[in-house]
């Protein structure tokens, strides 16, 4: 569908947003979702919000001429729009309008893929839809069989309509007490694979996907079908060292997220609850890359995660910048031990940034003295293929050996 992106810059807000970083934000957004084709942005500057049309009339005409030579299908407005505002909009353009909660809301619903977030996208729909009764629901006739929508005598059809919607949400909600009951099994299966989990965040557009792509792409292991109950944006990485760890994508953060969607948001984050690494990935090439930084951590905050937690930070699309801003922020990052400046596009920096994974992802080390008769031949050849050995002495019947190892290569040294 071909689609018009606006972004009203409303002069009397006094908190609105860079009116350009936002509306690339808003085409981004749009550009997650499947068969949606935007073929015009624009900022409009609006005084102030007009209570029935939003824009003014003048403006209203002029959009509606440039639709019908764009054969435009579908309007995203970034930012709310009140219901009347919606349904007048719509009577004047003749086409479908969604604000940026709904855009939002079609995202989640695009990459929900558990049963509890598919649950809580679907919560979060009918509560935004239930504003907006201003045509009958004929996805929830589908869904429900149209039970709900034939009343009494005299039910208005908006009384029908709210009537289904408020039915539909009581049974959700039922639904999704019986799932949440099974979220504990749910971890403790993903607790049970064999590999640490790298969680993938950052705000919309960061290069997630871009670094998911170029780290799996080179590396898919051939026995990532194991986890094909997992989310499927997770896949099996073996990483430079010879560390095997699971990496998972998630949905881009976004800035001013809706309340109704809070819910739905954190059921589409739960791999990150328990994550043994979160890897946050910010476009440094942003204009407000600190903004969406700090939006991030307000949100992995929000929904649980510890500030001990373990973390490390990849400034990201170092292509993007000239020459010298490059040289600026690649010295920045490392004067950072927790950051790293990489393109995922081109592969740059990734050697660092993959080191600092294995390396934050190593169990803890102590070290112990070994003393060994020459008859251990094996268990000595062991320890140098494990890469162990800090030091060793030898006498005449024995070998002193000092190494640093897991409490896992212990354990398996003694059953040796």
């Amino acid at each position: 569908m071909r689609a018009l992106v606006l972004h009203p810059d409303i002069q009397s807000d006094r908190n609105r947003r860079d009116a350009g970083p936002a509306l690339e934000e808003a085409v981004a957004l749009a550009a997650a979702l499947p068969d949606l084709e935007v073929v015009e942005a624009q900022v409009v500057r609006l005084p102030r919000a007009q209570p029935g049309l939003l824009f003014g009339s003048g403006k209203i005409e002029e959009l509606h001429d440039l639709m019908e030579a764009m054969d435009i299908g579908l309007v995203l407005i970034d930012g709310p729009v009140t219901p009347v505002q919606q349904r007048n909009l719509e009577k004047e353009w003749g086409c479908k309008l969604l604000d940026r909660t709904g855009l939002i809301l079609e995202i989640f619903a695009d990459r929900a893929a558990t049963r509890e977030g598919v649950l809580q996208v679907e919560l979060a729909a009918l509560s935004y839809q239930r504003t907006r009764l201003v045509r009958a629901w004929t996805h929830l006739e589908r869904q429900r069989g149209g039970l709900g929508f034939v009343g009494g005598p005299g039910e208005t059809q908006i009384e029908a309509d709210r009537r289904a919607i408020d039915e539909a949400v009581t049974r959700i909600r039922r639904q999704l007490q019986k799932v949440v009951k099974t979220r504990s099994l749910h971890r403790a299966a993903r607790k049970k694979v064999p590999y640490p989990i790298v969680a993938l965040v950052g705000y919309t557009n960061a290069g997630k996907s871009t670094l998911f792509n170029r780290l799996t792409g080179a590396e898919v292991m051939a026995k990532d079908m194991l986890f094909a109950t997992l989310d499927p944006t997770m896949r099996a990485v073996k990483l430079p060292d010879g560390t095997e760890v699971i990496l998972s994508d998630t949905v881009g953060f976004i800035s001013d997220l809706p309340t109704q969607l809070v819910a739905a948001f954190r059921a589409t984050l739960e791999e990150v609850l328990d994550a043994d690494l979160i890897v946050h990935v910010r476009d440094i090439s942003h204009p407000e890359t600190i903004e969406q930084a700090e939006d991030v951590m307000a949100i992995l905050s929000d929904l649980g995660v510890s500030e001990s937690a373990a973390q490390i930070e990849v400034w990201n699309k170092l292509d993007r910048l000239d020459a010298s801003a490059r040289e600026a922020r690649s010295t920045e990052a490392e004067r950072r031990p927790d950051v790293f400046a990489t393109s995922a596009l081109t592969g740059e920096g990734m050697g660092p940034m993959l080191a600092a994974v294995a390396e934050a992802l190593s169990p803890p080390r102590h070290e112990t003295e070994l003393t060994l008769p020459h008859t251990e031949g094996r268990k000595r050849a062991w320890l140098f293929e494990q890469g162990v050995v800090e030091t060793e002495a030898s006498g005449d019947d024995e070998t002193v050996l000092n190494v640093r190892w897991t409490a896992r290569q212990e354990k398996a040294f003694r059953s040796l």
